[in-house]
């Protein structure tokens, strides 16, 4: 394919060269040049693309895509764009042959709620037989095959790449999971949603190489709401007029509100023996009864949001009540069945809005105690330890302070800063740095009626220390210690 067909949605100069050279694809990392691609030099928050010319000229790149001025032999292409990121997206668009355009396009951003509220829609459509692809935080499902995640929004090529598949699969939909990172990284760049969702928003992602303040954080997902056309968004989120402000879609709210399209009332818990759950009745554009097997009011929301997508679509209403009643989700208040004395739930909740959300929700289930496990991420913002901390110390009877992803920090300093939290709030408390140890403790301390929540990794399958990632488990160690110790 020629440069000038990749670059026709973006400006561009030819610096040395062509722009009718051909090229056998696109790439930004240098490892995944074979001969022939088009080189896009990214200049990232780590490292700098432009310094990998040499290796991507060896590798056999026929061409550079540039935004500095570099020094390079005369037989190689050079085009000079205004915008690396989204030269990117829209190259790696182009060379794909634009695959969204060929699919209904659903984009999910908030805070929280993401991966739940994916999930639903995911299961809903397929349901329904509509074929759909999902990419997001735990896994990207094409057809049958499931590749696991490394992040929420991959970058543009590998979304290019994966809708391309989708389409070729026989995929009529996709639904992805929309980070603030994917939108200021320009990653989901080209690309025009047909459905948009808002689910919550509080700080989170601020600091080190992601957002230096909430305001940025929130723009960045703000931008999802002038790239679809149908925005659906969290009535009943505080920051939900900020949101909505400025958009350019059709706004569809919901929520508890009068003034909203949907709105949930006669909501209720459902506290049978080996189920939770949530039941409610949608008014409005809609009129139904909805239940779901995963507890939180919480989950009424993502449920409700996933419920007006379907409505939005004409989905037959009997798919999507009965997806919603059977549909789980891994690491999102998952129930791991070790004892019929106590529940032990596992959740992602890895910061202050979701913990409290989770732990507010669970108390409304009367435990005989609430117990919450959890440990903090290295090398991002202290605030969100010192939240946890407190939070869980205020809302929790008992509080296991032990290790998450420590990265490139010491796990001890980090349950230090975790334990400033703890500090001001009047729950008992133990710090167990090792993960499985901390595991152990909980079910060996376990008593009759209590719900143990294992917080923070959720679906995660590993431990990131100083940058390997080593074999964990949440669920599979719970499994195995609960046999150890011999409880049933």
């Amino acid at each position: 394919m020629k440069i000038s067909r990749l670059l026709a949605e973006v400006p561009y100069t030819v610096v040395q060269g062509s722009a009718d050279t051909e090229v056998t694809g696109v790439a930004c990392d240098t490892r995944k040049i074979s001969g022939g691609e088009v080189f896009v030099c990214i200049t990232g928050t780590v490292s700098d693309g432009h310094g990998f010319i040499p290796q991507a000229l060896e590798a056999g790149a026929a061409a550079l895509l540039v935004t500095k001025d570099v020094e390079v032999p005369e037989g190689v292409t050079v085009i000079r764009v205004e915008d690396d990121r989204k030269a990117l997206a829209a190259a790696s668009a182009a060379w794909f042959e634009h695959p969204s355009r060929s699919l209904t396009t659903i984009g999910i951003t908030g805070t929280k709620g993401k991966t739940t509220t994916a999930y639903m829609i995911f299961h809903m459509l397929n349901g329904a037989g509509i074929p759909c692809g999902l990419i997001g935080t735990v896994e990207n499902i094409i057809g049958e095959k499931h590749i696991p995640a490394s992040h929420s929004t991959p970058e543009s090529i590998v979304i290019q790449d994966y809708m391309a598949q989708m389409r070729d699969a026989g995929c009529k939909a996709v639904v992805m999971e929309v980070s603030s990172q994917g939108l200021k990284m320009d990653r989901v760049y080209g690309i025009d949603y047909d459905y948009g969702i808002f689910t919550n928003l509080e700080p989170d992602h601020i600091g080190g190489n992601e957002h230096p303040d909430f305001e940025d954080y929130k723009n960045c997902k703000k931008k999802l709401f002038s790239m679809c056309k149908k925005g659906i968004f969290n009535a009943d989120d505080a920051h939900a007029p900020e949101m909505i402000e400025g958009s350019t879609c059709e706004v569809i709210r919901f929520g508890v509100g009068e003034g909203c399209d949907y709105r949930m009332v006669d909501t209720e818990l459902v506290n049978e023996p080996g189920h939770k759950g949530v039941l409610y009745r949608v008014t409005g554009k809609r009129e139904l009864t909805v239940e779901t097997a995963i507890p939180g009011r919480f989950n009424m929301y993502n449920s409700l949001a996933a419920t007006v997508v379907g409505c939005e679509m004409g989905l037959p209403e009997e798919t999507m009540l009965s997806v919603l009643r059977s549909v789980h989700v891994r690491g999102r208040v998952e129930s791991v069945p070790v004892s019929k004395r106590f529940t032990v739930l596992l959740d992602y909740a890895h910061n202050g809005m979701a913990l409290r959300s989770l732990l507010s929700t669970l108390r409304e289930y009367q435990p005989k105690r609430l117990v919450c496990m959890f440990g903090c991420g290295g090398n991002r913002a202290k605030d969100r330890r010192y939240d946890m901390g407190e939070i869980s110390s205020k809302m929790a009877d008992f509080t296991i302070v032990t290790s998450d992803n420590p990265r490139f920090e010491e796990p001890e300093d980090i349950i230090a800063d975790i334990l400033v939290g703890v500090a001001k709030g009047p729950g008992a408390y133990v710090t167990v740095p090792d993960r499985r140890e901390a595991i152990a403790y909980a079910l060996a301390h376990a008593e009759e009626g209590d719900c143990i929540v294992i917080a923070g990794k959720g679906h995660e399958d590993y431990q990131e220390i100083r940058g390997v990632k080593y074999p964990m488990d949440d669920r599979q160690m719970i499994l195995e210690e609960a046999a150890r110790l011999g409880i049933s």
